[in-house]
């Protein structure tokens, strides 16, 4: 079966499909100055991007991988934000867990696997 990327860097592409099956990169906010909340939002909005350009969206999502820095600290911000992303569609698999992040400013991480329709 063949696989297509999209968003290829250097290191990683940000996207891979196979059929109808879609991997997302560990994705995270552009502005890491930003607060939990803010990180959040810019993640769930790349989320949003990155899957309209797969051809799906949030509503095919199968699984989401949360990774945060200080969960303690962070979880109920993030979920603050998280709850009105997901408000339109059937609660979404996930995992969260708490994670030493690859810079100190990251603050939440996501991996999402989704179906194309």
């Amino acid at each position: 079966m063949q696989i297509q990327r999209l968003h290829i860097t250097k290191r990683f592409s940000e996207i891979a499909i196979s059929g109808n099956l879609v991997h997302l990169a560990g994705q995270l906010a552009e502005d890491l100055t930003l607060d939990i909340q803010g990180q959040t939002q810019q993640t769930l909005d790349l989320i949003d991007r990155f899957l309209a350009d797969a051809g799906t969206d949030k509503s095919h999502i199968l699984s989401v991988m949360i990774f945060l820095k200080d969960i303690e600290n962070d979880y109920a911000g993030m979920n603050e934000v998280w709850d009105a992303w997901c408000a339109n569609i059937q609660a979404l698999p996930r995992t969260c867990v708490e994670a030493k992040m690859y810079r100190p400013d990251v603050l939440v991480e996501m991996t999402v696997v989704a179906v194309k329709p």
